[in-house]
This record gives C-alpha cells, sequence and structure tokens, in this order.
C-alpha cells in the first residue's frame, strides 16, 4: 500500500448559479495498492461528499464534483516535503503580501494559545 496525494475538484454552484465560476480544489491524502485504484477512491470520495444546503439568504448552494485533476505517488513522508504549489500573479502585489502576513499572524497566535490551554490543563 501507498500513499498518494490527490486534487479533487468540486463546483460552487449558488441560487440559480448566475455568478461567476466558483471552484473548490482539495489535496487529500488517499492510502490505496496502486495509482488505479487511489484514482479510483479519490474519485469515490469527491462524490461522496458532494452536497447541496441552503445559505443564510434560503438560496440553494451545491457543491458539485467535477473530477480528480491531479494524483501524486509519494515516495515516503517527509517532514518539511512541498506537497503543493501554485504560481499565479496578483495585480497588487503588496497587498497580496500583506495578507499573508496578517493571516500568518492570525494563525501564529491561534496555535500559541492552543499550546498554552495545553501547559495550563
Amino acid at each position: 500500500m501507498t500513499w498518494y496525494l490527490a486534487k479533487l475538484v468540486y463546483r460552487i454552484i449558488c441560487g440559480d448559479g448566475e455568478h461567476l465560476a466558483q471552484f473548490d480544489e482539495q489535496l487529500r491524502l488517499i492510502f490505496a495498492e496502486d495509482e488505479l485504484h487511489a484514482f479510483n477512491k479519490a474519485q469515490r470520495i469527491g462524490e461522496k461528499e458532494q452536497d447541496c444546503f441552503s445559505n443564510q439568504s434560503n438560496q440553494p448552494v451545491q457543491w458539485k464534483f467535477v473530477n480528480v485533476t491531479e494524483l501524486h505517488k509519494l515516495e515516503q513522508l517527509t517532514d518539511g516535503a512541498e506537497v503543493y504549489s501554485r504560481i499565479y500573479e496578483e495585480e497588487n502585489g503588496d497587498r497580496f503580501q500583506h495578507t499573508v502576513h496578517v493571516k500568518a499572524g492570525y494563525l501564529s497566535e491561534r496555535c500559541t494559545q492552543q499550546f498554552l490551554q495545553t501547559i495550563e490543563a
């Protein structure tokens, strides 16, 4: 059995779907005998986790599974190994960097609070 990293893609449709197309890309760890079994397992997970619910405006929201777009065999799980990378362009690089720092600050604060709670317990 081997570990694989699969990218599953969902389309998000709100209301009648008259909006800019939205997609959610998810990276999932899959444990399977071989690549074919990993691909089929990832597809089953994607189909199983489709969802439909009502948002705050009582409009239907659908998460429709599109398909598995990538599958990578993980030779070994290594601390710090790169598992995903995406390069894209931003119109305002400074604003993007600021947003990254704000999110990192929030994450650092949350992790520190959780750590302190475990020490106090």
